[in-house]
């Protein structure tokens, strides 16, 4: 039994860090603000709610909140900001399992579009369900689901030279 305790040392002192929560969501890539964020920071923001018919035809209520509001933190260009070399900047969406879409940035804005694109992290009142989340992106106005990215991990924005 005293052979334990430095085992635990040891082991605790190597895999500390591995330990350590990683982020629920990486912002990177032409941001004035590279972020990684944790789900308790999301809890923090700006939340919006959409009512939406998800893939299998059934009504839910996502909450998250707007990519527009995360780029906005990371400072992204938005509004009058976002214009001339700006308007061929793209967003990349990564999930989990590699999945990957991609948003034009001004198709983001509110400056440009009415349409609202969340990152959700409960459906229905309750968190994602596990290889649902724990966040997931919301397209409601995509007539396909295709761009409704489960797993979502990464968010990369590129600036197209």
């Amino acid at each position: 039994m005293k052979h334990c305790l430095p085992v635990f040392i040891a082991t605790a002192f190597l895999c500390g860090p591995a330990l350590a929560q990683s982020p629920a969501l990486v912002i990177t890539g032409a941001v004035e603000h590279p972020l990684n964020l944790q789900l308790s920071d999301l809890e923090k923001m700006p939340h919006t709610s959409l009512d939406v018919k998800d893939h299998d035809g059934s009504s839910a209520t996502y909450e998250g909140v707007t990519l527009v509001e995360l780029l906005k933190a990371a400072g992204v260009p938005q509004g009058e900001k976002l214009r001339g070399p700006g308007m061929a900047t793209y967003v990349l969406a990564q999930a989990k399992d590699g999945y990957r879409v991609v948003f034009a940035l001004p198709e983001l804005d509110p400056a440009f579009t009415d349409a609202k694109v969340i990152v959700a992290s409960s459906r229905n009142g309750k968190p994602l369900a596990e290889g649902q989340g724990p966040l997931r992106i919301i397209v409601p106005q995509d007539k396909r689901p295709a761009r409704w990215i489960r797993m979502l991990e990464r968010i990369e924005v590129v600036k197209v030279p």
